[in-house]
């Protein structure tokens, strides 16, 4: 078949003119259409082959890597269709004991377990390359009948409390990385039992229903609220289709569902079979909730939002507060998903946290990372993001775990150029930055008014679901058997795409021997074809119209429903007076108890600042020096790490350096500059020659990360200049013991000014004493005894 040289994007000017020309090119493209609508049904048949194959699966998993079951929810006094299994590292890549574990949790929001390790390039990819043993918790299709969600917390403790029985010897507690929906249930658990956690990282998890700018969080007021939920369940005989969700989160994007996710394959439909198979084997694959689980969740979170304010308890009393949480917290989102978008991944941090001092009595530590462009389930399926952020973390968590109680913002982006050492070959680097509530407040961005409306909506809920069960429940239950929900959810629209075309229909065996044949001979046509060209300029047109219906649709609903829940009469149902100023949820740390609780425990901490010796003097004087940066890479933390190993640092704890770490950088951040002035107590009676030691280290820490700045060069100087002085006097003292006198030795007081002019007072007392008594002794005439009198230090520079 001839083909046609030229560049793309062409006018049609030149083809008009060569009628030859256009003709041939319309012939390639007639063919290279006809082959690529063959292969694409034919791929599609293979897709409904795959549906029906994955249905028939004990266990259907999407997982990428080989595992053994560990502990079955099953078996649990509270069973769980939920499971613990231990990930088979490649034989090329080990995995290191003595690290701690890594354990990823998939969402249960629809789909079927394995998005945490779809590809080599996941999260479990990446735990597995920094060495990390992993394990993997997924679940059935079908719940246990009873099955509640505190049943599933309690399940995903045990699960953490094995892992962490598993390795003793590990370096830390187990890491527990929850993905979306599972990311609040890790929370949940983790604030009832925060002994058992390690670092804990939220992969695009929704937590503040409330907050973002997602049209979804409009999808309860506009249709009632939670009744509707009821009603999907008791059609289901006490079960909830997670078709229904996946349908929803369809919804979102009309021209990707639509158009461009078919499309994309059609064009490209030489190269993406392998992966449009994968992530339809994923998509497909449908789940069940009890219809109690599904119901507490879209009452509590979705629309009540009631676990980001600490209002949810358990069933035996116990108030699920995510400020008890002592694990650091690692919040990834990105402003590209429209499912859960930053605001509402990180919206619970303000509405727990008024200011910096109520977040640092807590002793909570917050890292969030935000993606600016990537999807919902790329944060999770994204080669690129496996490869980059999910990487970095896992090799990283060391780190994390040492940052002290705070809000930081971890930030990654391209290792400089010439950068080598101790990051290898590694083309990214992590960077860790000091944040505040306020920046996250300015990326939430709280709305009084939104949340009165949003609180009108959920009391607008309880009011219909009370209604839809008093009235309409009794009568849609009596109607409703496991027979006929079976065939409500075989007629299900998203089920019914992927079963009507398959080998069970009478044209596949015809269309896959046409797309074998296909296959054989493929003549794919030129890139500068115009009817290829025109081809993507209609495709593109589509889209921007199906983007166009989206967002006229998602502004309807955003209008319709502050129109509604704005309303002073939907307000006033919902109790709301037109003059209440006073917030729609109770603020957590509002009552005077909770004030006079942070007040104390500041007071508490700030007592610490004169407590210490050499090692904690050291990290102040780091820490001083490393604020003028405003930021920490990884280099500078392996480069500490080494130094202090190679100096036979090694031998402290993993436990102690963390508590040594996070305690000091927490009084620095309290009062710096009472911080800085104590330093010359906590190096008093330390031995010159360590003294020494510890500043060039400091000096050569410092120095690890690239120039230092003039700021940076100022701090380094003043903190070496306090050093020298202590060794100094370390050095004075010392050879005093040698010499065999015995100075007078300062009272101990935070300030040593006056600790000396104490002792200067006591030498000049024993010199007028010793010239008197030299005076009445004429044999002595002349020579000043020193028996008895103190040596007075030398003054600091």
């Amino acid at each position: 078949m001839a083909k046609h040289s030229g560049t793309p994007g062409q006018d049609w000017s030149r083809w008009l003119s060569d009628p030859a020309a256009l003709g041939a090119a319309a012939v390639d493209y007639g063919v290279d259409a006809w082959q690529r609508t063959l292969l694409y049904a034919d791929v599609r048949r293979e897709r409904g082959n795959q549906y029906r194959a994955h249905l028939r699966e004990q266990v259907p998993n999407v997982l990428d890597f080989p595992a053994e079951p560990v502990l079955s929810g099953l078996d649990l006094p509270r069973p769980v269709n939920y499971g613990l299994v231990r990930i088979l590292p490649p034989a090329d890549t080990p995995t290191d004991p003595a690290r701690r574990p890594f354990i990823v949790v998939d969402p249960r929001a629809g789909h079927g377990p394995g998005i945490g390790g779809f590809k080599p390039d996941s999260e479990i990819g990446s735990a597995l390359a920094a060495g990390h043993p992993c394990y993997f918790v997924g679940f059935l299709p079908d719940p246990v009948p009873g099955q509640t969600v505190e049943d599933v917390m309690r399940a995903e403790a045990e699960f953490v409390r094995k892992v962490g029985q598993l390795h003793p010897d590990g370096a830390g507690k187990p890491v527990v990385i929850g993905n979306c929906q599972a990311g609040w249930q890790i929370l949940m658990a983790a604030a009832v039992w925060p002994e058992l956690f390690g670092p804990i990282i939220l992969a695009g998890a929704p937590v503040s229903y409330w907050a973002g700018d997602n049209p979804m969080r409009y999808g309860g007021g506009l249709t009632g609220g939670s009744w509707l939920t009821a009603l999907t369940s008791d059609i289901g005989a006490g079960r909830f289709d997670g078709a229904w969700l996946v349908q929803n989160f369809e919804h979102l994007d009309p021209a990707n569902t639509l158009w461009k996710k078919q499309y994309h394959l059609y064009a490209n439909i030489d190269t993406e079979a392998d992966r449009y198979l994968g992530f339809e084997k994923y998509w497909g694959g449908y789940v069940f909730l009890n219809d109690v689980e599904m119901q507490y969740i879209v009452d509590n979170l979705f629309i009540g939002n009631k676990l980001a304010t600490a209002e949810l308890v358990t069933s035996d009393g116990v108030r699920i507060d995510l400020r008890n949480i002592r694990s650091p917290i690692v919040v990834f989102c990105s402003y590209g998903d429209n499912i859960t978008p930053p605001g509402q991944a990180l919206g619970w941090i303000t509405d727990l946290y008024r200011d910096d001092n109520d977040l640092l009595s807590h002793d909570q530590t917050i890292v969030y990372a935000t993606h600016d462009n990537i999807g919902h389930l790329g944060i999770f399926v994204s080669g690129s993001v496996g490869r980059k952020e999910h990487r970095k973390f896992a090799s990283n968590i060391d780190i994390i775990d040492m940052l002290p109680a705070g809000v930081f913002q971890a930030v990654v982006g391209e290792t400089p150029s010439g950068t080598g050492g101790e990051l290898g070959e590694d083309p990214f680097l992590l960077s860790i930055r000091p944040r505040g509530i306020d920046d996250v407040r300015a990326i939430v961005k709280p709305d009084q008014a939104s949340e009165r409306r949003f609180a009108a909506a959920a009391r607008a809920s309880e009011i219909n679901l009370a209604l839809y069960r008093n009235l309409m429940q009794p009568w849609v239950r009596a109607v409703s058997t496991p027979w006929s929900a079976h065939w409500l959810q075989t007629l299900h629209p998203m089920r019914t795409g992927y079963e009507y075309w398959s080998d069970g229909h009478p044209l596949a065996e015809t269309v896959a021997t046409l797309a074998q044949q296909v296959r054989g001979h493929r003549d794919p046509v030129v890139a500068d074809n115009p009817f290829l060209q025109a081809q993507g300029a209609l495709s593109d047109a589509i889209t921007d119209a199906l983007d166009r219906y989206r967002d006229h649709r998602d502004e309807i609903y955003r209008i319709a429903f502050e129109t509604i829940y704005g309303s002073p009469w939907m307000q006033a149902l919902a109790g709301q007076g037109m003059d209440d100023d006073a917030p729609p949820r109770p603020h957590p740390g509002d009552s005077p108890e909770h004030r006079a609780f942070v007040e104390h425990s500041l007071a508490q901490q700030r007592a610490a600042i004169a407590q210490g010796g050499l090692v904690e003097a050291g990290l102040r004087a780091l820490l001083f020096v490393l604020a003028a940066r405003g930021e920490a890479d990884e280099r500078l933390f392996l480069y500490a790490r080494n130094l202090v190993r190679s100096r036979g640092g090694s031998g402290i704890h993993r436990g102690q350096a963390r508590a040594l770490v996070r305690t000091q950088a927490l009084l620095m951040r309290l009062d710096t500059e009472a911080a800085i002035a104590a330093l010359p107590r906590l190096l008093d009676g330390v031995a010159a020659t360590q003294i020494r030691a510890v500043a060039t280290s400091l000096r050569e820490i410092a120095g690890s990360a690239g120039a230092l700045s003039a700021d940076e060069r100022k701090r380094l100087d003043r903190m070496l200049g306090v050093f020298a002085a202590a060794c100094r006097e370390a050095a004075d003292a010392d050879n005093d013991a040698k010499s065999g006198t015995t100075p007078v030795k300062a009272p101990s007081a935070p300030n040593r000014a006056a600790a000396r002019k104490a002792a200067s007072k006591a030498v000049k007392k024993t010199a007028g004493n010793v010239a008197k008594k030299a005076a009445t002794k004429k044999a002595a005439a002349g020579r000043r005894s020193t028996t008895g009198a103190a040596r007075p230090r030398r003054p600091e520079s």
